[in-house]
């Protein structure tokens, strides 16, 4: 394996290692969790908001507006297609969305977590030549995965992640400089 290879998956194991804890605050990192209800009509703004606010107040100023963008596809993609588990929905009841942040000085983690197991339809590649995507309209793109698209391009990675009670949570993580800037591919 070469140098840059080896240098590469090493920061990948890194941030594996980092997601699956809460940061502790001594150690730079920082932590939100919220839980939203997908039938209010404001649902999707009051997760961009949050996004912005918790971004700011933890000195990412400059990854605020991908990851409003990732967190509003991310919330919206449950709005308009999560129908929950039988065991989780009642009769009536709202639809649960919760919205985690983590962020360390080197990674920030933003998952959406709702009720239906169902795996997200993540797109594979490209669907046109990056040539043709300027001269096609937009009426011939994919119906569905836009928002998800969306994500991985904006996000280092998009995953998703089965819960244990029922659900799932779609995970982006953005890569950061150490000083809350993006690292760009």
């Amino acid at each position: 394996m070469d140098a840059g290879k080896a240098e590469w998956l090493a920061g990948e194991l890194d941030a594996y290692a980092h997601w699956f804890v809460t940061p502790d605050p001594s150690s730079d990192g920082h932590f939100l969790s919220l839980t939203l209800f997908a039938e209010f009509g404001d649902t999707a703004r009051v997760a961009r908001d949050m996004t912005a606010a918790f971004l700011r107040g933890a000195g990412a100023e400059a990854v605020v507006d991908d990851a409003r963008l990732v967190v509003s596809e991310l919330v919206g993609n449950v709005v308009n297609h999560a129908v929950p588990d039988r065991p989780l929905s009642s009769p009536g009841g709202c639809r649960r969305i919760d919205v985690i942040f983590k962020l360390w000085p080197k990674w920030l983690f933003i998952g959406v977590a709702d009720e239906d197991s169902t795996p997200p339809l993540l797109p594979v590649g490209e669907v046109f030549s990056p040539g043709l995507i300027g001269e096609l309209s937009e009426a011939v793109l994919p119906d569905c995965g836009r928002g998800l698209l969306i994500a991985q391009r904006l996000a280092a990675s998009v995953w998703w992640t089965p819960e244990e009670r029922g659900g799932k949570t779609v995970w982006a993580r953005f890569d950061l400089n150490g000083e809350g800037e993006p690292v760009r591919r």
